[in-house]
């Protein structure tokens, strides 16, 4: 492929038809349509966490089986080889095509609206609906209901409680008249009303209108031929697939079309091969990978597409968090706002260690039951890709992990966050810790430390690597020292021949503190200790504290093992 220009990374695209027509690089996962109809559902509901190819497979589907659609865009990939398929179903069906995913809003009447825009902008795909001749009078009354805009003069449409619940079913029916053929249905995004919904506290109005129109779409539509449906969560059938006894669910821990969302191994590897990025496999597969779909292992596709474009432009580029930028991570909140109560402690620091923990799931959740119990947000934290699972126990057990370092970094600055929160609180503790630090106290310092360590989790040897481990002790002692508004910080500090931990400088004191924290393998605190003294001495970290006018200077070698640790400290000083 040298010299040859190579296709474009689709970063944020979920449109099939613009990433095949434009050229972009493309996953191929239109074998799925082959497996979706051999393996028949009328209604198919797929739950996956976000950024993992819904919307983007939902715009497959549209682009293969529309009317009109685009052949073309499917020479080459999977789906062609199966020529007698592709002959009786592709291009030949009418497709309604609708995301939930914008219908939001502070209040029922706002989120309503722009459910009724969703559905009416669909509809306005067909406006030769209005003048078909083979339509009576009312059934042209009944489509314009389907596209008239709201008079408030917003430009959105509107609809009566009557027209909306049966807007869909209504379209089926005329497309099923003008093209004498059955309907398919793309929902993509189902739930994200019902999320918004409980956020603002109209979750009860909206629950009952998508229950009523789900039912008149997808279980007394007679036009129906089949319908899809994605979302996060498997929303209870309670809530509102009421009676909707033709759904077929196909979620995270089922094994069919378990490889149809995200990258598999083999799909990495090709990527990487194309863009010569092969050098940077370990790096992809230890920061995006460890998902389990089924029986399938994934990576996620936003951060993998994310991260090799900026490879593209910059070969040094480290991993970085690309997950946490595209929504929050409200379930991890309330999950380490449940351990900060003393639930499930140790079991955030098995999982923040590597380790795995059997746990009952429960997949068919209701949104307003999500926070009401840790064995909830265990099923949530599955369902949403902050946790995934390594096997089941049985029907409704599974060992449960955090898939990779991204998702571990999300768990661990919010873990440090409910930490800075509780230092901030205790005003007299945090006064004795930095009244130690500045009078060389080390015996006081090792005390108050390990006080703050058991305020939040360990970090244990079989997951993570000795610079992380130190990096996690670093950010404990950050957290505790920014709420000091009078000392000068500076972490990493560049000093002399080398790079100091944290270096302090309390000008009006004349006072200079470095600290170097080392993690003590096999707990040989002493010689770690002393042996972060010599590196102080060794790189010359105090030099710039000299400069400055400090008088003396505090050199602490800090060594920690789990919730343990030993502090040194050697005073220097030109008095």
């Amino acid at each position: 492929m040298d010299g040859i220009k190579k296709k474009r990374l689709p970063v944020g695209i979920d449109s099939f038809e613009k990433i095949r027509s434009l050229g972009f690089y493309y996953v191929d996962k239109t074998a799925m349509i082959r497996d979706l109809l051999s393996g028949w559902g009328e209604v198919n509901l797929f739950t996956r966490p976000r950024r993992f190819g819904k919307s983007l497979n939902m715009s497959m589907l549209k682009s293969f089986f529309e009317i009109g659609s685009d052949q073309s865009l499917f020479d080459g990939l999977e789906i062609s080889k199966e020529s007698a398929l592709c002959d009786e179903y592709m291009g030949q069906f009418p497709v309604i095509s609708i995301s939930l995913k914008g219908v939001d809003g502070f209040d029922f009447t706002a989120a309503r609206s722009c459910l009724c825009s969703a559905i009416g902008n669909e509809a306005m795909r067909y406006q030769f609906l209005a003048e078909d001749e083979k339509f009576s009078t009312i059934e042209k009354e009944l489509f314009r209901q389907l596209v008239t805009v709201d008079k408030s003069g917003a430009g959105r449409f509107y609809m009566p409680d009557s027209v909306l619940v049966e807007s869909l079913r209504t379209l089926s029916m005329l497309l099923e008249k003008h093209y004498n053929k059955k309907v398919i249905i793309l929902i993509d995004e189902y739930d994200v009303p019902l999320a918004k919904a409980n956020e603002h506290g109209y979750y009860d109005e909206m629950v009952l209108l998508l229950r009523n129109l789900f039912q008149q779409t997808l279980k007394t539509n007679d036009s129906l031929y089949f319908a899809v449906m994605t979302g996060c969560l498997r929303v209870a059938r309670e809530s509102i697939f009421t009676g909707l006894n033709n759904l077929k669910i196909l979620s995270i821990t089922s094994v069919r079309f378990d490889e149809y969302f995200g990258f598999t191994d083999r799909e990495i590897k090709e990527l990487l091969k194309y863009y010569q990025l092969e050098n940077k496999y370990e790096a992809i597969r230890n920061w995006y990978d460890g998902y389990r779909f089924g029986n399938e292992d994934v990576y996620c596709p936003w951060d993998v597409i994310s991260y090799c474009d900026e490879l593209l432009d910059d070969s040094r580029t480290d991993p970085k968090n690309y997950w946490s930028n595209t929504s929050g991570n409200e379930a991890v909140t309330h999950f380490i706002q449940k351990m900060g109560n003393g639930v499930m402690k140790s079991e955030v620091e098995a999982l923040i260690a590597g380790e795995t923990i059997e746990k009952e799931v429960h997949e068919d959740l209701t949104y307003q039951g999500l926070y009401q119990s840790a064995e909830n947000i265990w099923s949530l934290l599955l369902m949403t890709g902050y946790l995934t699972q390594r096997g089941k126990t049985d029907e409704n057990h599974c060992q449960l992990a955090i898939p990779n370092m991204e998702i571990r970094a999300i768990f661990t600055r919010q873990i440090m966050a409910m930490f800075k929160a509780d230092v901030a609180k205790d005003g007299q503790l945090l006064k004795r810790f930095c009244d130690a630090l500045q009078t060389g106290d080390a015996a006081e310092v090792e005390t108050l430390f390990v006080s703050y360590l058991d305020k939040t989790i360990s970090i244990r040897d079989s997951f993570v690597r000795k610079p992380t481990k130190e990096n996690f002790y670093h950010g404990i002692l950050l957290g505790i020292l920014g709420y000091k508004n009078d000392w000068y910080l500076k972490s990493n500090k560049e000093s002399g021949n080398g790079y100091s931990d944290i270096f302090i400088k309390i000008e009006d004191k004349g006072i200079g503190i470095i600290i170097e924290i080392k993690y003590a393998e096999g707990r040989q605190f002493d010689l770690v200790c002393r042996n972060a003294i010599a590196q102080i001495q060794e790189h010359n970290y105090g030099s710039e504290l000299r400069k400055a006018g400090c008088h003396i200077i505090y050199k602490y070698g800090i060594a920690c093992y789990q919730k343990e640790c030993r502090v040194i400290v050697e005073k220097e000083t030109d008095l």
